[in-house]
């Protein structure tokens, strides 16, 4: 498979002199989803795992609750950007035709496909119990990320997220430009084969935003991992969906910031 990765000419400056050579950098793309022939929002990304980023974020948005409601995928790529064009079964495609025209308004909040606060501040599912971790378990799954992280061991740029399993490891790790791209694909990547979120726990090498808890919400997984902090709402929020939110995970150490039971001294599983 090849990367999506370019090398550029660069000049450093370093140890107080100019060198002259080359870097590698990942690629960028916009990226446009489009369902029935609707456009509902474009995203710049790294230009691969495509099936799966149109799946996740379909899933994740609410667009759709099931794999089997996009009957069709159409990656289409010109000299700008690549349209990922979906057709949704009915009636999901009737609902979604329904939404986009009480959509009103010239202006929107920023987020995609979505014009109101309401929309924005939506309130998560509840998760599942899920499984219990002990920290050696979490210490010990964050320790396994970087080394499947092709692009970034070559780019130090993209974000990562991965889904770790008890007796498993890490099943599927996806990796992109912006953190919710990567936890998107990551969302499809499950959802393709058919692992549910209760089973595991995700990672993230980024920090943690309300979009990034009611996204992990909508795949129904108990227990989110964050190398960096929390935003405020995103605790609020993670609280409210049940989740269970570790972050500021480093070498030493972490930091629980809602539902601690998870986080137990010994191992157990039990699976709601």
């Amino acid at each position: 498979m090849t990367l999506p990765i370019d090398r550029v000419v660069r000049t450093a400056w370093r140890t107080n002199m100019f060198t002259d050579g080359d870097r590698p950098i990942p690629e960028e793309t916009a990226i446009a989803f489009t369902y029935n022939a609707m456009s509902y929002a474009v995203m710049m990304a790294t230009p691969q795992d495509l099936e799966d980023f149109a799946l996740g974020f379909s899933l994740t948005e609410g667009i759709v609750s099931s794999a089997d409601e996009i009957e069709r995928l159409d990656i289409v790529e010109n000299e700008i950007g690549i349209e990922l064009r979906m057709w949704l079964a009915e009636p999901r495609g009737v609902a979604f035709g329904e939404r986009r025209r009480h959509l009103a308004g010239p202006t929107g909040c920023g987020l995609c496909g979505i014009e109101t606060l309401a929309e924005a501040m939506r309130s998560p599912p509840r998760v599942h119990k899920g499984q219990f971790v002990t920290p050696k378990e979490i210490m010990q799954a964050l320790a396994s990320v970087p080394s499947l992280q092709v692009i970034n061991r070559e780019t130090r740029a993209t974000h990562a997220a991965a889904f770790w399993e008890p007796h498993l490891g890490i099943v599927d790790l996806r990796e992109d430009v912006g953190r919710h791209n990567a936890l998107d694909k990551l969302a499809g990547a499950l959802a393709r084969e058919h692992v549910a979120g209760r089973t595991g726990i995700v990672l993230l090498t980024s920090r943690v935003s309300v979009e990034m808890v009611q996204k992990a919400a909508a795949m129904d997984v108990p227990l989110i991992v964050a190398v960096s902090a929390p935003t405020a709402l995103a605790v609020r929020t993670a609280d409210a969906a049940g989740i269970t939110l570790v972050a500021i995970a480093r070498g030493d150490g972490f930091e629980i910031f809602t539902h601690p039971y998870r986080v137990a001294q010994r191992q157990a599983a039990n699976v709601a």
